[in-house]
């Protein structure tokens, strides 16, 4: 599957952004969609995940309940709303593909090694 991840932008922090990545190859909604960033000298961080149907998904700790991450597989589109934005969510912000989501205990929820296949980042840069 092919990803190409688009919306990114620059905001005021408490602002908001939608992020989309499209999709495409003849199973892409039976893939799920992960959602990592990586800010400047700072290791890539998983921040979302959702499965092929849409029916389950992940966050990490510092975005739950500010982020949600939907998709549309008519569309074969996934999507992650940023809500409240803080000068810490600043990063380059990438979509990528695996099999099912892995959700794992402690800071690291996600593992980018799990998905296969990765779209070109997006930045988003949150201004204070």
């Amino acid at each position: 599957v092919q990803l190409q991840a688009s919306g990114g932008g620059l905001v005021q922090a408490g602002g908001s952004l939608r992020l989309s990545c499209v999709a495409s190859g003849s199973t892409s909604d039976y893939y799920a969609i992960g959602w990592f960033r990586q800010a400047p000298g700072k290791k890539r961080e998983g921040v979302s995940c959702i499965s092929g149907n849409g029916g389950t998904t992940y966050y990490l700790d510092s975005v739950e309940g500010r982020f949600t991450i939907s998709r549309d597989n008519a569309k074969n589109t996934a999507y992650l709303q940023m809500n409240r934005l803080e000068p810490e969510d600043t990063a380059v912000y990438y979509c990528a593909a695996a099999g099912r989501c892995r959700y794992y205990s402690g800071s690291n929820r996600f593992r980018a090694a799990d998905f296969g296949s990765w779209g070109q980042g997006t930045q988003v840069t949150v201004s204070s």
